[in-house]
């Protein structure tokens, strides 16, 4: 399921195409987006997953595939800060799951966390595989603890990007330019779900989980952030509080702001794709 060993640039980029092409489709499985055959099924010690595939008797499924290797051109290049996929129901996002990437050009550093365990600097191979089955795991009991979402979702995803790398024209195959023409709210009560991060000498990815507050049953303390949901601060979407980063943009959730005005000003807007195709608008 990992590579064998992850002390090469491009061994840590297999192993976070993996984790993100593994979450997805725990995201579409535990949700009931596509049928059973649209998954093949692998193990993870004691953990049966289900990993999309391309399904030609389902359309939707093939196009979900088609997002994913999109975003794996943005990160083979470095050019993706933040993917993004989220349910809506007449424009109202009613969940949201957010994959955070940072890339590692100059000095190596190794720095795993995962709901507040954390290892020290110098980890194996081995220990990058143990916080990647943590987080898998930690994403598939809470999608087994999440309430129902509404009949009548959607499913789209958008990525994000580091402006001062990314050529102004590039969008990945399967994307466009976003032209979403105003905010999107989020519906209910929002409440904001860290599910943990995974750190190589080349690549760090971190996984967080906004849903309404009355679908979760009994979400782990740990999970739960505490500066609370209605605002995240992000170059985009997302940046902690230790992060000096330059464009770091405050969103509040009651009005994801999706047109991207920046506190800087409108004129650095931040670069943001949409998929080409209308999203998907139905479950198996």
């Amino acid at each position: 399921l990992f590579p064998e060993s992850i002390t090469t640039e491009q061994q840590s980029l297999v192993l976070v195409k993996r984790l993100l092409a593994i979450s997805v489709s725990c995201i579409t499985y535990m949700r009931g987006l596509f049928p059973e055959s649209s998954y093949g099924t692998r193990y993870l010690d004691d953990l049966c997953l289900k990993i999309l595939r391309e399904d030609k008797s389902c359309l939707g499924s093939l196009q979900i595939v088609k997002w994913i290797q999109g975003c794996f051109d943005a990160l083979e290049k470095q050019y993706v800060s933040v993917f993004f996929t989220f349910y809506y129901s007449s424009r109202a996002v009613t969940e949201m799951y957010q994959f955070k990437f940072k890339y590692k050009n100059k000095v190596p550093q190794m720095d795993i966390s995962s709901n507040h365990r954390e290892f020290v600097a110098g980890l194996c191979s081995k220990d990058v595989k143990q916080a990647s089955r943590l987080l898998l795991r930690t994403l598939y009991l809470l999608m087994q603890d999440l309430g129902p979402l509404p009949n009548d979702i959607t499913l789209s995803m958008k990525l994000l990007y580091y402006n001062h790398v990314t050529p102004k024209d590039y969008q990945p195959p399967g994307f466009k330019e976003d032209d979403s023409p105003g905010d999107l709210l989020f519906a209910g009560d929002p409440i904001n779900l860290k599910v943990g991060s995974v750190s190589t000498d080349f690549h760090l990815m971190k996984v967080r989980v906004t849903t309404e507050k009355k679908r979760v049953k009994k979400a782990d303390s740990n999970l739960i952030q505490k500066n609370g949901p209605t605002e995240i601060s992000h170059q985009g979407l997302d940046c902690e509080e230790d992060e000096e980063e330059e464009e770091c943009t405050k969103i509040n959730l009651l009005n994801l702001a999706f047109s991207q005005e920046e506190v800087i000003g409108p004129e650095k807007k931040r670069k943001v794709s949409e998929p080409e195709k209308l999203p998907l608008n139905s479950r198996k």
